[in-house]
């Protein structure tokens, strides 16, 4: 059996394009274990994490992770906002700005281990104070890396370079290319 170690129901959605056949467990770790780890390897190494913990209670079973951040043009992480001051605190960081976003997955079973990240680019809008405020009171963006969703179609994003399902949180099109799901 095919088991996502996740709690997002947006890489749920995603991985059906992929496959129908799975099971979401959500992984008990630590996010923010993993401070000390450069940015560049950080979703990676977090996906590890994820698809670990959850092989060591399935070890017989096949298991995909994944794990998104967000990278200023400054080299700074952002992360889940978890509340309204730090998305506003977020959004105004990002306005008007470029972004990385990397996802960094791993696939454990059927002999292979495969842990890869993907990189997009996103160019911010200039966002006034007015449009943020509003973003946050509809969407409420505090389960997203860098305190918005790709998905939300609300005038934030100008353009992005890369995989669309990346900025998403789950890099579809990386995944299929190299794990044998499906």
């Amino acid at each position: 059996m095919l088991i996502l170690a996740s709690s997002s129901p947006r890489r749920k959605e995603l991985l059906k394009k992929i496959t129908t056949d799975f099971v979401v467990i959500s992984p008990d770790i630590d996010e923010g274990a993993l401070s000390f780890v450069p940015a560049k390897d950080l979703a990676a190494e977090e996906s590890k994490e994820k698809a670990y913990a959850i092989k060591a209670k399935y070890p017989n079973d096949e298991i995909i992770s994944c794990d998104t951040i967000v990278v200023l043009e400054s080299g700074e992480v952002l992360g889940k906002p978890g509340n309204a001051e730090n998305a506003r605190k977020m959004l105004e960081n990002e306005s008007g700005k470029k972004q990385y976003v990397l996802s960094g997955y791993t696939y454990i079973g059927k002999g292979v281990e495969i842990t890869r990240t993907v990189k997009s680019v996103v160019y911010f809008n200039k966002l006034s104070p007015e449009l943020i405020e509003e973003y946050i009171e509809k969407k409420k963006p505090f389960d997203k890396a860098g305190a918005y969703g790709i998905q939300d179609e609300f005038g934030l994003i100008h353009h992005i370079e890369g995989s669309y399902d990346n900025v998403m949180g789950f890099p579809v099109e990386d995944i299929k290319k190299h794990c044998p799901i499906g």
